[in-house]
């Protein structure tokens, strides 16, 4: 991409890129946002993390202006999300490509931005700089049904970013791409955050949130319950303490109740525990022997993202 596409320096009186006030909406009798408040700065990337139906689409939409919240407010720059200031202001690429399978790759970029109000030479300066950023420039004239679907998922995010916006909502835009791929739209993330793009960002991988996220705020059951850096929330949810990680064999109920007694999580079989020296595993072990428990495998980590979520969420992400 060109220099032309950094995101303008705002002042430090200019509104937020994104504000979320106690946001709060309904679907018949079920709560799929319950009080949300979230604030963006400009130039931060901030990922969304939750199992299935935490919420986090929801809110996406919200945002999008698709969906109207029952409480609570949402805007983008100042502007009520959905207005027409705040949809200029906004790039969303959801998480299903939306693309017309029977155009070329140039035929969809310059649809998109008609759609934005783009015409003539900005069109078309537009169209080229989105090729080039999504490394399309050789399939330019290509269907996009004959496309691969990383090249698929690129023009999507492209799409996207056709009209120049400062906010950028990406829902899971590496979904069902292979690895080779999913760093390619990595490197193009990385590029927008280089030149001060504001991103959310949702994703089902740990190490996607980690690598391009610098806040990351989890969701269950429609409330953010942690927010702040990889490194915060590991030290607020585990201090200096390290886990032990530990697969033991006996009666289920047995195991279990002897690991909930010591204070421990188990999950398909496996205890975890939390401990501030190495020399507590000795106790463990020897707790375990004199139960009559077989311990099978234990290693000890330090807790990473994938912990803090485990632990505050009771499921691994994927769930």
């Amino acid at each position: 991409m060109s220099a032309s596409m950094n995101p303008a320096v705002t002042s430090p009186h200019a509104p937020l890129p994104l504000e979320v006030e106690t946001m709060v909406k309904r679907f018949g009798t079920v709560t799929a946002v319950d009080g949300i408040s979230l604030a963006l700065h400009g130039g931060e990337c901030v990922g969304l993390l939750g199992p299935n139906g935490a919420g986090k689409s929801t809110l996406i939409r919200a945002i999008a202006g698709r969906v109207i919240p029952d409480a609570g407010r949402v805007s983008v720059f100042g502007a009520e999300a959905g207005s027409q200031p705040a949809r200029a202001a906004l790039g969303w690429v959801p998480q299903d490509l939306a693309l017309y399978p029977r155009l070329s790759v140039k035929e969809n970029l310059r649809s998109f931005g008609r759609y934005h109000g783009l015409s003539g030479k900005k069109l078309e300066q537009a169209v080229g700089r989105c090729l080039v950023w999504a490394a399309l420039e050789d399939r330019a004239g290509e269907l996009t049904r004959n496309l691969s679907g990383g090249m698929k998922r690129r023009l999507n995010m492209a799409a996207g970013l056709i009209h120049e916006p400062r906010l950028m909502l990406l829902d899971e835009p590496t979904v069902g791409v292979d690895p080779q791929s999913r760093n390619r739209i990595f490197e193009m993330i990385e590029a927008l955050r280089a030149q001060g793009m504001t991103i959310i960002y949702t994703t089902h991988y740990m190490e996607e949130a980690e690598r391009l996220c610098g806040r990351i705020a989890i969701v269950d059951h429609g409330r953010i319950i942690a927010l702040g850096t990889k490194e915060a929330l590991v030290h607020n949810s585990f201090a200096s303490r390290s886990q032990v990680v530990a697969r033991l064999q006996g009666r289920e109920g047995k195991v279990a109740a002897w690991v909930a007694e010591r204070r421990g999580k188990i999950t398909d079989s496996t205890a975890e525990f939390t401990v501030e020296h190495p020399s507590e595993i000795a106790a463990l072990l020897e707790g375990a022997a004199s139960s009559g428990l077989e311990l099978v495998d234990l290693s000890l980590r330090r807790p990473n993202l994938e912990s803090v979520f485990l632990h505050l969420t009771g499921r691994e992400l994927r769930d």
